[in-house]
Protein backbone atom coordinates (compact mmCIF):
# COMPACT_ATOMS: atom_id res chain seq x y z
CA UNK A 1 0.00 0.00 0.00
CA UNK A 2 2.82 2.39 0.83
CA UNK A 3 4.43 1.63 -2.52
CA UNK A 4 1.18 2.51 -4.28
CA UNK A 5 0.96 5.82 -2.41
CA UNK A 6 4.57 6.62 -3.28
CA UNK A 7 3.97 5.84 -6.95
CA UNK A 8 0.87 8.06 -6.99
CA UNK A 9 2.79 10.89 -5.33
CA UNK A 10 5.69 10.48 -7.77
CA UNK A 11 3.36 10.66 -10.80
CA UNK A 12 1.61 13.72 -9.32
CA UNK A 13 4.94 15.49 -8.81
CA UNK A 14 5.98 14.56 -12.36
CA UNK A 15 2.73 15.93 -13.81
CA UNK A 16 3.09 19.19 -11.87
CA UNK A 17 6.72 19.57 -12.96
CA UNK A 18 5.82 18.90 -16.60
CA UNK A 19 3.01 21.45 -16.52
CA UNK A 20 5.17 24.11 -14.88
CA UNK A 21 8.01 23.64 -17.38
CA UNK A 22 6.15 22.80 -20.59
CA UNK A 23 3.39 25.42 -20.38
CA UNK A 24 5.80 28.40 -20.79
CA UNK A 25 7.75 26.42 -23.39
CA UNK A 26 4.62 25.74 -25.44
CA UNK A 27 3.68 29.42 -25.11
CA UNK A 28 7.12 30.36 -26.44
CA UNK A 29 6.70 28.04 -29.43
CA UNK A 30 3.27 29.53 -30.17
CA UNK A 31 4.68 33.07 -30.01
CA UNK A 32 7.41 32.07 -32.45
CA UNK A 33 4.85 30.52 -34.78
CA UNK A 34 2.63 33.61 -34.67
CA UNK A 35 5.64 35.79 -35.44
CA UNK A 36 6.48 33.59 -38.42
CA UNK A 37 2.92 33.87 -39.73
CA UNK A 38 3.23 37.66 -39.38
CA UNK A 39 6.57 37.58 -41.25
CA UNK A 40 8.45 38.64 -38.12
CA UNK A 41 11.43 37.12 -36.36
CA UNK A 42 9.68 37.19 -33.01
CA UNK A 43 11.00 36.56 -29.50
CA UNK A 44 13.07 33.47 -28.65
CA UNK A 45 11.21 30.35 -27.55
CA UNK A 46 12.49 30.80 -23.98
CA UNK A 47 11.10 34.35 -23.70
CA UNK A 48 8.21 33.33 -21.39
CA UNK A 49 10.78 31.90 -18.94
CA UNK A 50 12.82 35.11 -19.13
CA UNK A 51 9.74 37.29 -18.59
CA UNK A 52 8.57 35.16 -15.65
CA UNK A 53 11.95 35.23 -13.91
CA UNK A 54 12.19 38.99 -14.43
CA UNK A 55 8.72 39.58 -12.95
CA UNK A 56 9.40 37.26 -10.01
CA UNK A 57 12.47 39.37 -9.15
CA UNK A 58 10.53 42.64 -8.98
CA UNK A 59 8.91 44.20 -5.93
CA UNK A 60 5.44 42.95 -5.04
CA UNK A 61 3.24 46.07 -5.29
CA UNK A 62 -0.29 45.71 -3.95
CA UNK A 63 -3.17 48.06 -4.78
CA UNK A 64 -5.21 46.47 -1.98
CA UNK A 65 -3.65 45.52 1.35
CA UNK A 66 -5.48 42.32 2.20
CA UNK A 67 -4.22 38.81 2.84
CA UNK A 68 -6.96 37.33 0.69
CA UNK A 69 -6.01 39.64 -2.20
CA UNK A 70 -2.31 38.90 -1.72
CA UNK A 71 -2.61 35.12 -2.09
CA UNK A 72 -4.99 34.93 -5.07
CA UNK A 73 -2.24 34.55 -7.73
CA UNK A 74 -0.65 31.62 -5.89
CA UNK A 75 -4.07 30.03 -5.37
CA UNK A 76 -4.89 30.47 -9.07
CA UNK A 77 -1.68 28.68 -10.08
CA UNK A 78 -2.22 25.97 -7.46
CA UNK A 79 -5.78 25.33 -8.68
CA UNK A 80 -4.75 24.68 -12.30
CA UNK A 81 -1.90 22.44 -11.12
CA UNK A 82 -4.39 20.41 -9.07
CA UNK A 83 -6.60 20.26 -12.16
CA UNK A 84 -3.62 18.91 -14.09
CA UNK A 85 -3.23 16.00 -11.67
CA UNK A 86 -6.90 15.08 -12.29
CA UNK A 87 -6.46 14.91 -16.08
CA UNK A 88 -4.86 11.89 -17.79
CA UNK A 89 -1.41 12.77 -19.11
CA UNK A 90 -0.13 9.65 -20.82
CA UNK A 91 -1.80 7.39 -18.27
CA UNK A 92 -4.19 7.25 -15.33
CA UNK A 93 -4.37 10.63 -13.53
CA UNK A 94 -2.63 10.45 -10.14
CA UNK A 95 -5.49 12.17 -8.32
CA UNK A 96 -8.16 10.35 -10.28
CA UNK A 97 -11.02 8.77 -8.34
CA UNK A 98 -14.53 7.47 -8.93
CA UNK A 99 -16.14 10.89 -9.39
CA UNK A 100 -13.27 12.97 -10.67
CA UNK A 101 -15.25 14.32 -13.65
CA UNK A 102 -17.37 16.22 -11.13
CA UNK A 103 -14.17 17.39 -9.43
CA UNK A 104 -12.73 18.52 -12.77
CA UNK A 105 -15.83 20.61 -13.48
CA UNK A 106 -15.54 22.34 -10.10
CA UNK A 107 -11.77 22.83 -10.03
CA UNK A 108 -11.72 24.06 -13.64
CA UNK A 109 -13.62 27.19 -12.66
CA UNK A 110 -11.60 28.04 -9.54
CA UNK A 111 -8.76 29.83 -11.36
CA UNK A 112 -11.16 31.98 -13.39
CA UNK A 113 -13.18 32.84 -10.28
CA UNK A 114 -10.02 33.92 -8.44
CA UNK A 115 -9.05 36.14 -11.38
CA UNK A 116 -12.52 37.70 -11.40
CA UNK A 117 -12.44 38.37 -7.65
CA UNK A 118 -8.96 39.88 -7.95
CA UNK A 119 -10.11 42.16 -10.76
CA UNK A 120 -13.08 43.48 -8.77
CA UNK A 121 -11.01 43.86 -5.60
CA UNK A 122 -8.24 45.86 -7.31
CA UNK A 123 -10.32 49.03 -7.43
CA UNK A 124 -9.59 49.71 -11.11
CA UNK A 125 -12.56 50.37 -13.42
CA UNK A 126 -10.65 48.75 -16.30
CA UNK A 127 -10.04 45.65 -14.19
CA UNK A 128 -13.73 45.59 -13.23
CA UNK A 129 -14.76 45.63 -16.90
CA UNK A 130 -12.27 42.87 -17.62
CA UNK A 131 -13.59 40.89 -14.66
CA UNK A 132 -17.15 41.25 -15.94
CA UNK A 133 -16.09 39.97 -19.35
CA UNK A 134 -14.19 37.10 -17.74
CA UNK A 135 -17.34 36.22 -15.82
CA UNK A 136 -19.32 36.23 -19.07
CA UNK A 137 -16.81 33.85 -20.66
CA UNK A 138 -16.82 31.60 -17.58
CA UNK A 139 -20.61 31.31 -17.54
CA UNK A 140 -20.67 30.66 -21.29
CA UNK A 141 -17.80 28.19 -21.69
CA UNK A 142 -17.80 26.17 -18.45
CA UNK A 143 -21.25 24.64 -19.19
CA UNK A 144 -19.88 23.43 -22.53
CA UNK A 145 -16.97 21.74 -20.73
CA UNK A 146 -19.40 20.18 -18.26
CA UNK A 147 -21.71 18.83 -20.98
CA UNK A 148 -18.83 17.33 -22.97
CA UNK A 149 -17.55 15.55 -19.85
CA UNK A 150 -21.05 14.27 -19.12
CA UNK A 151 -21.16 12.84 -22.65
CA UNK A 152 -17.89 10.99 -22.00
CA UNK A 153 -19.19 9.71 -18.66
CA UNK A 154 -22.41 8.44 -20.23
CA UNK A 155 -20.59 6.60 -23.01
CA UNK A 156 -17.96 5.05 -20.74
CA UNK A 157 -20.34 4.35 -17.86
CA UNK A 158 -17.99 5.94 -15.34
CA UNK A 159 -17.22 9.35 -13.86
CA UNK A 160 -13.50 8.56 -13.84
CA UNK A 161 -11.51 10.64 -16.35
CA UNK A 162 -9.00 7.81 -16.70
CA UNK A 163 -11.86 5.38 -17.30
CA UNK A 164 -13.37 7.61 -20.02
CA UNK A 165 -10.00 7.89 -21.74
CA UNK A 166 -9.42 4.11 -21.57
CA UNK A 167 -12.94 3.36 -22.85
CA UNK A 168 -12.58 5.73 -25.80
CA UNK A 169 -9.13 4.35 -26.64
CA UNK A 170 -10.46 0.77 -26.73
CA UNK A 171 -13.85 1.35 -28.43
CA UNK A 172 -12.80 3.85 -31.08
CA UNK A 173 -14.64 6.94 -32.36
CA UNK A 174 -18.37 7.39 -31.86
CA UNK A 175 -20.66 10.15 -33.11
CA UNK A 176 -21.38 11.58 -29.68
CA UNK A 177 -17.76 11.52 -28.49
CA UNK A 178 -16.54 13.09 -31.73
CA UNK A 179 -19.12 15.89 -31.52
CA UNK A 180 -18.29 16.44 -27.84
CA UNK A 181 -14.58 16.60 -28.67
CA UNK A 182 -15.20 19.16 -31.41
CA UNK A 183 -17.31 21.26 -29.03
CA UNK A 184 -14.54 21.16 -26.43
CA UNK A 185 -11.99 22.08 -29.10
CA UNK A 186 -14.06 25.12 -30.03
CA UNK A 187 -14.20 26.06 -26.34
CA UNK A 188 -10.41 25.73 -25.91
CA UNK A 189 -9.85 28.92 -27.93
CA UNK A 190 -11.96 30.86 -25.44
CA UNK A 191 -10.41 29.06 -22.44
CA UNK A 192 -6.94 30.05 -23.66
CA UNK A 193 -7.99 33.70 -24.02
CA UNK A 194 -6.69 33.88 -27.58
CA UNK A 195 -8.04 35.93 -30.44
CA UNK A 196 -10.81 36.27 -31.35
CA UNK A 197 -11.79 35.63 -27.70
CA UNK A 198 -9.31 37.77 -25.74
CA UNK A 199 -12.25 40.02 -24.86
CA UNK A 200 -11.51 40.09 -21.09
CA UNK A 201 -7.98 41.52 -21.68
CA UNK A 202 -8.49 43.56 -24.89
CA UNK A 203 -5.31 45.62 -24.57
CA UNK A 204 -6.46 48.31 -27.00
CA UNK A 205 -9.74 48.78 -25.10
CA UNK A 206 -9.21 48.13 -21.39
CA UNK A 207 -5.42 47.86 -21.19
CA UNK A 208 -5.10 44.28 -19.92
CA UNK A 209 -8.48 43.95 -18.24
CA UNK A 210 -8.37 41.86 -15.04
CA UNK A 211 -4.57 42.07 -14.90
CA UNK A 212 -4.22 45.82 -15.44
CA UNK A 213 -3.31 46.42 -11.76
CA UNK A 214 -1.08 43.34 -11.43
CA UNK A 215 2.70 43.56 -11.60
CA UNK A 216 5.84 41.79 -10.46
CA UNK A 217 5.42 38.34 -8.89
CA UNK A 218 1.62 38.58 -8.92
CA UNK A 219 1.54 39.13 -12.68
CA UNK A 220 4.07 36.33 -13.19
CA UNK A 221 1.94 33.82 -11.25
CA UNK A 222 -1.28 34.81 -13.01
CA UNK A 223 0.36 34.48 -16.43
CA UNK A 224 1.89 31.15 -15.46
CA UNK A 225 -1.52 29.95 -14.30
CA UNK A 226 -3.04 30.94 -17.65
CA UNK A 227 -0.36 29.05 -19.57
CA UNK A 228 -0.87 25.95 -17.42
CA UNK A 229 -4.65 26.23 -17.79
CA UNK A 230 -4.26 26.42 -21.57
CA UNK A 231 -2.15 23.25 -21.63
CA UNK A 232 -4.36 21.34 -19.16
CA UNK A 233 -7.54 21.94 -21.13
CA UNK A 234 -5.78 20.91 -24.33
CA UNK A 235 -4.60 17.69 -22.67
CA UNK A 236 -8.14 17.09 -21.39
CA UNK A 237 -9.35 17.35 -24.98
CA UNK A 238 -6.81 15.02 -26.58
CA UNK A 239 -6.71 12.45 -23.77
CA UNK A 240 -10.46 12.01 -23.24
CA UNK A 241 -11.84 12.50 -26.74
CA UNK A 242 -8.93 11.74 -29.10
CA UNK A 243 -6.72 9.31 -27.14
CA UNK A 244 -5.47 7.33 -30.13
CA UNK A 245 -2.95 5.81 -30.56
CA UNK A 246 -2.52 4.24 -27.13
CA UNK A 247 0.46 1.88 -26.72
CA UNK A 248 0.18 1.08 -23.02
CA UNK A 249 3.75 2.28 -22.45
CA UNK A 250 3.66 5.35 -20.19
CA UNK A 251 6.56 7.22 -21.80
CA UNK A 252 5.31 6.68 -25.37
CA UNK A 253 1.75 7.64 -24.43
CA UNK A 254 3.06 10.75 -22.62
CA UNK A 255 5.02 11.88 -25.68
CA UNK A 256 2.00 11.17 -27.90
CA UNK A 257 -0.32 13.21 -25.64
CA UNK A 258 2.05 16.18 -25.56
CA UNK A 259 2.55 16.03 -29.34
CA UNK A 260 -1.22 16.05 -29.91
CA UNK A 261 -1.60 18.91 -27.43
CA UNK A 262 1.04 20.88 -29.31
CA UNK A 263 -0.82 20.27 -32.58
CA UNK A 264 -4.09 21.54 -31.07
CA UNK A 265 -2.35 24.64 -29.70
CA UNK A 266 -0.81 25.29 -33.12
CA UNK A 267 -4.32 25.31 -34.59
CA UNK A 268 -5.37 27.68 -31.79
CA UNK A 269 -2.43 29.97 -32.63
CA UNK A 270 -3.33 29.98 -36.34
CA UNK A 271 -6.91 30.98 -35.50
CA UNK A 272 -5.48 33.68 -33.22
CA UNK A 273 -3.41 35.12 -36.07
CA UNK A 274 -6.03 35.17 -38.82
CA UNK A 275 -9.00 36.49 -36.82
CA UNK A 276 -9.76 39.92 -35.31
CA UNK A 277 -11.25 40.25 -31.84
CA UNK A 278 -14.98 39.60 -31.70
CA UNK A 279 -17.46 42.00 -30.16
CA UNK A 280 -19.14 40.83 -26.98
CA UNK A 281 -22.43 40.07 -28.74
CA UNK A 282 -20.58 38.17 -31.49
CA UNK A 283 -18.76 36.10 -28.89
CA UNK A 284 -22.03 35.30 -27.13
CA UNK A 285 -23.48 34.08 -30.43
CA UNK A 286 -20.43 31.86 -30.93
CA UNK A 287 -20.70 30.44 -27.41
CA UNK A 288 -24.37 29.68 -28.06
CA UNK A 289 -23.52 27.70 -31.20
CA UNK A 290 -20.80 25.77 -29.35
CA UNK A 291 -23.29 25.00 -26.57
CA UNK A 292 -25.74 23.70 -29.18
CA UNK A 293 -23.00 21.40 -30.55
CA UNK A 294 -22.33 20.01 -27.07
CA UNK A 295 -26.07 19.44 -26.51
CA UNK A 296 -26.26 17.63 -29.86
CA UNK A 297 -23.44 15.37 -28.65
CA UNK A 298 -25.40 14.74 -25.45
CA UNK A 299 -28.51 13.83 -27.45
CA UNK A 300 -26.53 11.30 -29.52
CA UNK A 301 -25.08 9.85 -26.31
CA UNK A 302 -28.58 9.42 -24.84
CA UNK A 303 -29.68 7.36 -27.86
CA UNK A 304 -26.47 5.32 -27.72
CA UNK A 305 -24.64 6.64 -30.76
Amino acid sequence: MNAAYLRTAAIAVLDVALLLVLSPLFEGVLRKLKAALHSRIGPPVVQPFVDTLKLLGKDDLLTVHSRAYAVTPALALASVLVLGTMVPIGGVPPLGFAGDVVGIIYVAGVGAVLLILTAFASGSPYAAVGGSREMMALLSVEPVVAVTLVVGAMKAGTLSAGGISAWNASHGPTISMTLAGLALFLAVQAQAGKLPFDIPEADQEIMGGPLVEQSGPRLALFRWAMWVRQLVFTLLLVELFFPWPRSGVFLLDLVSALAKAMLVLVLVAVVDVVNPRLKVEQAMGYYLRVAFSSLAALAFAVVGM
